[in-house]
């Protein structure tokens, strides 16, 4: 049996301390305020502790746990309850529990939450207050227990999982099993670990997954997320040995993530922040935007531009990877005056003659042939059309024919050689060498022109972890910390300025980036049809505002091919490319007309509650049947997206609407007729491959 040791209202979530009567571990547990916590009579009960830790030398977990997991260890079972305390400043409260074993060694778990969220934060610091030496192979930020306390018996046929799936160019995909799928069913005798590890090993944190896990009691309709916030590796876990469901995550432990971390007594080391939320509901929705909008504040702190979700033309689909004055001045006077705010010089700006762009960086010299009069000029240009500069660069990384591929002394190195990929090498972020440089080349260059928008894109990854730490994987924590430390100076030398995260699209679209970016490259994916749905996943793992979305644009396009692609930008930012100079009138028609439905919709993408409806999408490149989008704002204002796909021509489509909703706008590439019709707004898809959206608003006669 337990007790309850404190329980904490923070907004509409309820964070109960249960401390077991055996073992004197805490957990803590997480249920939506309003429910009651119950202590079930499991018939194979084993309890969990708040923070999951391993010390190297001590006992490995059993049940043939070793190589699955290292969750409950002796080191974690050898931490016991010492004490908690709350204080309240200035809207934020922190829960601070502190956990101590027999060595003198500490844990202070401290859960955070901030007034108005909807979620909270949790995070661990190891202290060794010891006289040895602590060797860390595994310190979670964060373990949730008893999931769920309504589940009766073993829960079979109750719990869901629920994962979003990456890859390039198709991130975001919602993978949903249950836990006998995933055999975390108990055994008849409740011996045995079942886990289910998973995250990625590298630099590029949304690289097979996003850094995220939803898990769903589908018979109480209760859902319980977890966010991590980190640029590198990081592993989540289901696990139960009997019948009792824990989950937990944080940094890749030694196991998934070759790291070790060395604590000597009088030191501290602090874990990732993981964030946090649960919530009774039918629908999945809710839990993810929840995750996401406790980021809100931090982008509400941005640029004062970006709060109006100006629209961004990037000319790297127009000139691949390949810009110069001459191509650049003219796109500029095609698009001038039609209500563009900034203006992407992409990459390739830096390259030397009979040199690709995706080799040559990191040496970041002007070309002169390019630029035969200097960037200077091209960047007045730029202004003087009324737009916002902005420049690419892969600061972290070096290509195989730059100058700077060869300062191997400056890169990182993996059992002493340097550290190379096809084409890229990676400098060692924690050398103040390279800091000073990348300070004359990257922040350099961005105050010498007068750049105010930055593109950091970044195309590989380095894997397991690098030379220079006690483990591979403390190495790439060491050299990403620097990384993200580069940012936030950048941002400190060059105030308001606007920066995009980029990792080959979407390989860095986790919290922590998010946090200190305006906006980030949502997917590789130019001018595919696959481009709405990757862009409606998203709507699960970072906000709508922070989502730039191409719409590239060819002059060969027909006008329903280029509302598609323009349509596809209202999940997110409008980023248009592509043959602008060379299209007619009619087709920039169309293009403006979407970027006046772009301006209307604007404050609904910044702030608002998205619901998806349609067709389940199998293959991404061959997408099948339609997908709808809803929108809606707290301002009685909604816009529906509808896609139809192949196959989707004749077909009648439907999204639930209130009809106290009116039709404001529609926009498509020819006239549209919906109708509200039994609680649903309906529409007729005439084609395949065709996109119509519809803005709405409340209370209009």
């Amino acid at each position: 049996m337990s007790e309850i040791i404190n329980t904490y209202i923070l907004g509409d979530i309820q964070a109960i301390y249960v401390l077991d009567d055996n073992t004197k571990n805490p957990e803590l547990v997480l249920l939506p305020t309003g429910m009651e916590y119950r202590e079930q009579n499991r018939e194979k009960p084993y309890a969990d502790t708040l923070a999951q830790i391993k010390i190297a030398g001590d006992v490995y977990p059993g049940g043939y746990a070793g190589g699955a997991t290292m969750r409950q260890s002796k080191t974690a079972e050898g931490f016991c309850y010492v004490s908690q305390d709350m204080s309240i400043k200035e809207g934020r409260t922190d829960i601070r529990t502190v956990l101590q074993d027999k060595r003198n060694y500490k844990i202070m778990h401290q859960l955070s939450y901030t007034e108005g969220e909807k979620a909270v934060r949790s995070r661990c610091t190891f202290f060794n207050d010891g006289k040895e030496n602590a060797k860390l192979e595994l310190l979670s930020s964060f373990s949730l227990g008893k999931i769920s306390p309504y589940m009766e018996g073993d829960g079979h046929d109750t719990i869901k999982v629920h994962r979003l799936r990456s890859v390039w160019s198709m991130e975001g995909r919602l993978e949903t099993k249950t836990l006998e799928q995933l055999q975390l069913e108990p055994s008849w005798a409740g011996h045995a670990v079942r886990s289910e590890r998973y995250g990625q090993a590298g630099s590029m944190p949304v690289n097979r997954y996003f850094p995220c896990l939803i898990v769903e009691d589908c018979k109480n309709h209760i859902f319980w997320g977890a966010q991590i916030a980190h640029n590198a590796s990081w592993q989540m876990e289901i696990y139960r040995r009997g019948d009792n469901i824990q989950i937990s995550g944080g940094l890749a432990d030694r196991e998934f993530g070759h790291w070790m971390k060395d604590v000597g007594p009088g030191e501290s080391f602090s874990t990732p922040w993981a964030i946090l939320s649960v919530c009774h509901n039918e629908s999945i929705e809710p839990i993810f935007q929840r995750l996401t909008g406790a980021l809100e504040n931090d982008v509400n702190a941005g640029p004062e531009s970006e709060q109006t979700l100006p629209i961004i033309y990037n000319e790297y689909c127009t000139t691949w990877g390949c810009p110069s004055h001459e191509n650049i001045s003219k796109i500029v006077d095609t698009i001038k005056g039609r209500g563009f705010s900034y203006f992407v010089i992409d990459c390739g700006w830096y390259k030397q003659e009979g040199v690709p762009w995706d080799v040559a960086m990191g040496d970041y010299k002007v070309s002169e042939k390019l630029f035969p009069e200097g960037l200077q000029k091209t960047v007045d240009l730029i202004k003087e059309s009324g737009m916002k500069p902005g420049i690419w660069f892969e600061i972290d990384n070096v290509g195989c024919e730059a100058d700077a591929y060869q300062k191997t002394e400056h890169l990182l190195k993996r059992d002493g050689a340097v550290l190379t990929t096809t084409m890229r090498r990676f400098w060692d972020m924690r050398q103040p060498w390279v800091q000073k440089y990348l300070t004359e080349k990257v922040i350099g260059t961005l105050k010498k022109y007068g750049f105010e928008y930055m593109k950091m894109d970044y195309n590989d990854t380095i894997g397991i972890g690098c030379d220079g730490a006690e483990s591979l994987g403390e190495g790439l924590r060491q050299n990403m910390a620097a990384s993200l430390e580069f940012i936030r100076k950048v941002k400190k030398e060059i105030p308001g300025i606007i920066l995009e995260n980029c990792a080959s699209g979407g390989h860095k679209l986790e919290p922590l980036m998010m946090a200190e970016c305006s906006m980030a490259s949502f997917s590789d994916a130019h001018e595919c049809d696959e481009i709405p749905i990757i862009a409606a996943n998203l709507h699960r793992a970072i906000l709508p505002r922070q989502s730039q979305i191409w719409a590239v644009i060819r002059k060969a396009d027909s006008l329903k091919r280029i509302a598609y692609s323009v349509a596809n930008t209202f999940l997110g930012r409008m980023c248009i490319s592509g043959d602008v100079w060379e299209l007619s009138e009619i087709q920039w028609k169309v293009i403006e007309a979407g970027m006046g439905f772009y301006r209307k919709i604007s404050s609904i993408i910044k702030k608002g509650y998205t619901t998806r409806y349609g067709t389940e999408i199998t293959s991404y490149r061959h997408p099948q049947g339609w997908q709808g989008i809803l929108r809606i704002s707290t301002d009685g204002k909604a816009f529906a997206l509808f896609h139809g796909f192949h196959g989707a021509a004749g077909m009648e489509v439907s999204i639930p609407v209130s009809d106290k909703y009116t039709v404001c706008d529609i926009y498509s590439y020819e006239e549209e007729k919906v109708w509200f019709q039994d609680g649903a707004l309906h529409l007729l898809i005439s084609e395949d491959m065709k996109a119509v959206a519809v803005y709405m608003e409340k209370g209009i006669q």
